[in-house]
């Protein structure tokens, strides 16, 4: 991986890898702006100061910071790549006056060994944002390569930064505020790993695979195999999923789902609701599940929030969208939301789950790859009936240039007229498939856009890789300007 990482030249990039490149960068961008507009994101930056400061090194964990904690960042398989994978080129592009084509080639380096790591250790008890370890290699490797540093100097910064992998408790992820260090804390982390790395401080270069080491810890069913496998040929960052709405993973399908059937029903009152049927994959229930217990009504955490299905459902059938601005109060007091909530059920769907299975995120394509010690790890995720839900004939190894991530809803509401709409997407609207591999560009431009962005910043996006130094050092900061 470190061979890999530091040799990387943009001209060895699939011109459709820049592309989707480019269109991560705007992305998450915007949900940096996102981040930063919030109460919350207001006291992270009254914290550790300006996410273009002097020090890139600061800088880089500010943004991965201000990214992280709405869901509103980017994803692949394996992991929430952009937090570390797009933040920290950024800020040493800015830093070190690189151009957009060097820029881009960090971002695609950071997230083929980001996404490698983190799909070798998917089959274990972290997953999601909760997967940190993600960003000490993103971290690493997006600085790294914007350095152009040694083969040397990667090895031992990646053996440094995972040998005290951090490891978040999920009582503090979900109900305080700690959640805005989530990604944060891995990037300073990774920068003093590079920093150390530099001075001559040595990493152990088998940490991932050793019985003592990474995978021991962080993996039930360990796959060292899918930290290198297909290097330069199989490209990860082909499994992009753009995230649209805020808010957890069960949360996409069923926004959209609520926001088409607000088109057609227009604005409705809670008390006019008999119920509203969410059905969904396993893996939407149990984000879910572990959500529910801390969401009260009013006063909720946020943390919390963004993984409850019921609550942006209910916003989205009001006012036909669900936005950052429904994360924080008076959103939140809003006495309808909770009534209309109330009256929101989740509901396993087999086939959607099924579904999930086949998509290589967030962990079909690790299942395949594990073989029969993936059926164990599915029983112990979900039971005897989630083994026999997998497809175990799907083949591993294929190439990601038709990536899906099959995180489905279908939603039903049922009015005291007797009158019932239903809607149903298997793939979220930004999500890895067809439609977003032909449409990515316009999608992360009218969330830009919608963000507060400026339009003409993102029109500005797909020639990223023309850009000159100074012309890259003015876009960013024009992007990130609030």
């Amino acid at each position: 991986m470190a061979a890999w990482g530091s040799e990387l030249r943009p001209e060895t990039i699939p011109c459709r890898v820049l592309k989707l490149a480019a269109s991560q960068v705007l992305s998450q961008i915007a949900a940096v702006r996102a981040g930063s507009a919030h109460p919350l994101g207001r006291r992270l930056l009254q914290a550790f100061g300006d996410p273009l400061g002097e020090d890139p090194r600061i800088s880089a964990g500010v943004l991965a910071g201000l990214g992280s904690w709405l869901n509103l960042d980017d994803t692949a398989y394996a992991g929430h790549l952009s937090n570390s994978t797009v933040a920290v080129p950024l800020a040493y592009a800015h830093a070190y006056r690189l151009d957009g084509l060097s820029l881009l080639t960090a971002v695609v380096a950071a997230n083929e060994c980001a996404s490698r790591i983190t799909a070798a250790a998917t089959l274990g008890p972290l997953r999601g944002q909760s997967a940190v370890h993600t960003h000490l290699a993103g971290a690493v490797a997006g600085r790294l390569a914007c350095e152009g540093a040694t083969t040397s100097v990667w090895e031992n910064a990646l053996g440094l930064a995972l040998g005290m992998p951090n490891w978040p408790l999920m009582r503090a992820f979900l109900a305080s505020d700690a959640r805005l260090l989530n990604t944060f804390t891995p990037v300073r982390t990774a920068m003093d790993a590079c920093d150390a790395a530099r001075a001559g401080l040595l990493g152990a270069s088998d940490l991932i695979e050793h019985p003592d080491g990474f995978l021991a810890r962080f993996a039930t069913v360990p796959l060292p195999d899918a930290a290198t496998a297909g290097l330069g040929r199989r490209w990860h960052t082909e499994t992009l999923s753009f995230k649209m709405h805020p808010g957890g993973p069960g949360i996409d399908a069923a926004v959209d789902c609520a926001a088409e059937i607000h088109r057609a029903l227009g604005p409705v009152a809670p008390e006019d609701v008999r119920e509203v049927v969410v059905e969904a994959s396993v893996y939407t229930l149990f984000a879910g599940k572990h959500a529910e217990r801390y969401v009260t009504g009013p006063g909720s955490p946020q943390g919390a929030l963004v993984l409850h299905v019921p609550y942006p459902v209910a916003t989205t059938l009001l006012n036909g969208e669900f936005t950052v601005d429904d994360l924080a109060a008076p959103a939140t007091d809003d006495a309808r939301r909770w009534a209309l909530a109330d009256r929101v059920r989740l509901v396993h769907d087999t086939e959607m789950t099924r579904e999930l299975l086949r998509s290589d995120a967030p962990f079909g394509e690790a299942v395949r790859q594990a073989g029969a010690a993936g059926r164990g790890w599915l029983r112990d995720f979900g039971g005897d009936r989630l083994v026999e839900l997998a497809d175990h004939r799907e083949p591993f190894n294929r190439d990601f240039a038709s990536s899906t991530k099959s995180t489905g809803a279908r939603v039903t509401v049922r009015l005291t007229d007797g009158r019932s709409f239903t809607r149903e997407r298997l793939i979220p609207l930004g999500a890895a498939g067809q439609d977003t591999r032909s449409h990515h560009p316009r999608l992360v431009r009218e969330k830009f856009v919608s963000l507060g962005g400026p339009a003409s910043v993102a029109n500005e996006a797909s020639r990223l890789h023309r850009m000159r130094p100074e012309e890259l050092r003015r876009w960013i900061e024009a992007a990130l300007r609030t």
